[in-house]
């Protein structure tokens, strides 16, 4: 079998690893005009969660799976791509929230998450176990939920005073990606795939099914036969998907990633992924709010941003990093290299992140622009991803993975390998079929959903 894979990002590569490693085989071509993982794979927070809401429990199966194979992949690898499990906590500051992250974690727990601790200094029937800096053996799954203020004064000085849950998700924490990446191209390799660099310009269809590709290389082009075609293209999905006649239900977002340095040491370097879950006015002088008060262009500045303001320290010992991230507008956009981001996204995330963190307040008086990076999210409406065959015979997808593509890669690319070679596939696989949609019951479904399920 000839599989020809288009995009050597993370979702191409876990399934070429899946196709050579642990199915066997062995012509399988990864076609790609930039070098691996670089086009989005490589901008992402790298962090990874089974704590997904429903409907139903298919995300939390789907990332349990793909969690249980990455410790597996880290296993056996030494853990050369450091997969620790420091874990999410969410916080809030207002009591309707904190009944509600309550709710919500009773309800993602019964989904397959784990079990939920709660920690109210009503009863101690067990101890708060705080993040280890490092692994992912035994430690705890589930979600804690600390609502005794003390416990977390104790465990989080640097929040305000106002804080009233910390909700603690467990099965959860980050990796490198780029390393994570490395190592499944380099086994995929030696068990016979090859990358070349190019870019697929088109593919033939013989009677309904693919038959060549066409590829552009600096010295020329080439037609390359293949009895599989994958479409693993990141936010290039849609554009893949017209070179067959097909218009995929994807459309892109733009995600920021600010890197910054914490030279004065104002949050542990132990923490979780941390995220503020309420909504934030921004913190502005009196004649800077005066300033932007003048102008409609500016103005926007001083209304209130949705929640989701979110940290995590990177880097080992010694470092000072932290990554801030902060996604206020997510207006559909056509993808461009390099993307764009507005000069004041920097300042934005910083000053919003004070709400959550007080004394970030500091660098505010002699603020230094971040370095800022990013890419795109490629979604489905009801941000679930598209993975399985496709109309034209023997062509397949894998994609619209939205920000979770390094967390889901290992499952999607198990489940892609599956359908290709005909393996058994797991129960939660027609939840990713691009034919849901012509379900007239899943269209209902899709009534009451958004593309923002699921995202922080």
């Amino acid at each position: 079998m000839n599989v020809v894979i288009c995009g050597a990002g993370i979702a191409g590569i876990a399934a070429a690893y899946h196709l050579t490693v642990k199915q066997g085989v062995r012509q399988v071509l990864l076609v790609d005009e930039r070098p691996p993982l670089t086009l989005t794979s490589d901008k992402s927070t790298e962090c990874y969660r089974n704590w997904w809401p429903g409907p139903g429990d298919t995300m939390v199966r789907f990332m349990n799976r793909s969690i249980d194979l990455l410790e597996e992949l880290a296993d056996a690898s030494g853990n050369c791509f450091h997969l620790n499990r420091r874990g999410y906590a969410f916080l809030t500051a207002d009591p309707a929230r904190a009944q509600e992250l309550t709710a919500n974690a009773r309800a993602i727990s019964a989904l397959g998450a784990g079990p939920l601790r709660i920690h109210d200094g009503r009863t101690t029937p067990y101890a708060y176990q705080p993040a280890a800096a490092h692994g992912y053996h035994g430690q705890p799954d589930g979600a804690d939920l600390l609502l005794n203020p003390a416990l977390i004064r104790q465990h989080f000085p640097f929040v305000p005073a106002d804080t009233l849950a910390v909700l603690h998700a467990r099965r959860c924490g980050w990796l490198s990606a780029q390393q994570l990446g490395a190592y499944l191209l380099a086994q995929a390799q030696a068990h016979g795939a090859q990358l070349i660099k190019g870019r697929v310009t088109g593919v033939d269809v013989v009677n309904g099914r693919v038959q060549t590709v066409h590829v552009a290389q600096e010295d020329g082009s080439r037609k390359i036969a293949a009895d599989a075609y994958v479409l693993a293209a990141g936010p290039l999905l849609r554009q893949a998907g017209q070179m067959l006649g097909l218009d995929l239900p994807v459309f892109n977002e733009l995600h920021g990633k600010i890197a910054f340095a914490d030279t004065l040491g104002v949050v542990p370097r132990h923490l979780p992924l941390m995220i503020w879950s309420d909504p934030v006015t921004l913190p502005w002088r009196d004649d800077e709010r005066a300033l932007l008060d003048e102008s409609e262009e500016t103005r926007w500045l001083l209304q209130p941003f949705p929640a989701g303001a979110h940290f995590r320290p990177e880097g080992g010992a010694g470092a000072h990093m932290l990554l801030l991230l902060w996604t206020y507008h997510v207006e559909p956009q056509e993808p461009v290299w390099p993307p764009h981001f507005a000069p004041e996204y920097g300042e934005v995330v910083l000053r919003g992140l004070t709400r959550m963190v007080p004394g970030l307040t500091a660098y505010l008086e002699r603020l230094v622009r971040p370095v800022v990076d990013g890419g795109y999210y490629c979604k489905t409406q009801e941000n679930r991803p598209l993975i399985g065959p496709l109309p034209v015979q023997g062509t397949y997808v894998i994609g619209a993975l939205s920000g979770y593509g390094i967390m889901a890669a290992m499952a999607a690319g198990e489940l892609l390998a599956a359908h290709v070679t005909g393996a058994l596939l797991p129960d939660y696989a027609p939840a990713f079929l691009l034919s849901r949609y012509e379900d007239p019951a899943y269209q209902v479904l899709l009534q009451g959903w958004d593309a923002a399920t699921g995202q922080l």
